[in-house]
């Protein structure tokens, strides 16, 4: 078994680069037109499988690590691809509630009614 100091630094850093990764894919699909939450599910699914397939078990301690380093980025950015598509939707449904309440404020205040004062 590897100690500690034998860990390389890819090995120590894995979680930060896969994390940069994922940060840097969503600026790059956020600010290009040609990138959707479709090609970011393309592009995850075949490296997570090559992960969970034959990544695991290469011979090669590199190869390993980039692989698990690549399919946490694709897993975090397709988290991120539902957080978006989930909190889009919430927005919509909340808009569409707001608007629902301010119409049927607007509706309820009719202006040839007199309004009726508190005693």
């Amino acid at each position: 078994m590897e100690g500690k100091a034998d860990r390389s630094w890819l090995w120590t850093n894995r979680v930060k680069v896969a994390l940069g990764l994922a940060i840097f894919e969503g600026i790059v699909v956020a600010l290009e037109k040609d990138f959707s939450r479709i090609t970011v599910l393309v592009i995850a699914v075949p490296i997570i499988l090559f992960w969970l397939l034959a990544g695991r078990s290469l011979d090669s301690q590199l190869g390993r690590e980039i692989s698990w380093v690549l399919a946490a980025s694709q897993a975090l950015a397709v988290i991120v691809v539902i957080l978006d598509f989930i909190i889009g939707a919430l927005a919509l449904f909340l808009v569409a509630a707001f608007a629902a309440v301010a119409l049927y404020l607007l509706f309820q205040d009719r202006p040839d009614q007199p309004r009726q004062q508190a005693k």
